[in-house]
């Protein structure tokens, strides 16, 4: 004989004929389809998703891949009987693993190797040379672009385009950066990451 499910009307059999699997995704179909009609997908669905709340998206998923690949790291560590749950955790991390690699490879995450040689290996006034081109660049572009409120990305204009980085970094880069060896070893690395900044951009429409 079969059950009624009493959100989803569908029918489906008692929990003791049925195995676990079948039985949790029957029993909470109801939250799928709730899912189903979030604003998010249904406007995904149509094309006009705000691109800032896709963006909010894809840094949730790239967090989650990250904090939950660490997580069945370290139960495969702990879990060792049974050796089958064991054998679980270790495959689902390597899953995981390879799944947050692949991922992350679609990003141009390189220049984050950049900032962490500055950051040991030059004094701690070239780390705020390397802060500096993000700083610059992203106000400058943002008041280059000509988009009007209508864009799907006039968010990200609007939070861009005021700014006054020179309180932060003028007097500071004027005061400690004084020879012209030192000056020539900032222009090097502010060109550098002049460079990662606009692969940043490139590789995100190639």
């Amino acid at each position: 004989y079969y059950l009624i499910h009493p959100f989803t009307g569908l029918c489906y059999e008692p929990v003791n004929n049925i195995d676990v699997y079948e039985y949790l995704w029957v029993s909470n179909q109801d939250v799928a389809e709730h899912t189903l009609h979030t604003p998010f997908l249904q406007h995904m669905q149509l094309g006009d998703l705000q691109a800032d709340n896709y963006v909010k998206f894809i840094i949730q998923d790239i967090n989650y891949l990250v904090v939950v690949t660490d997580m069945l790291d370290e139960m495969r560590n702990e879990v060792e009987v049974p050796e089958d749950l064991h054998d679980f955790m270790e495959d689902r991390c390597e899953s995981y693993k390879t799944y947050a690699e692949s991922t992350l490879k679609e990003f141009n995450l390189n220049y984050l190797s950049d900032y962490k040689d500055i950051m040991e290996n030059q004094d701690p006034i070239y780390f705020a040379v390397a802060l500096l081109p993000c700083s610059r660049l992203w106000l400058w572009l943002a008041n280059q672009l000509n988009e009007n409120c209508c864009s799907a990305y006039f968010t990200w204009k609007m939070s861009n385009m005021c700014g006054h980085p020179e309180q932060h970094y003028k007097a500071l880069l004027d005061k400690y950066l004084t020879t012209p060896e030192q000056k020539e070893l900032a222009n090097k690395l502010f060109r550098q990451q002049m460079n990662n900044e606009h692969d940043f951009f490139a590789s995100s429409l190639e």
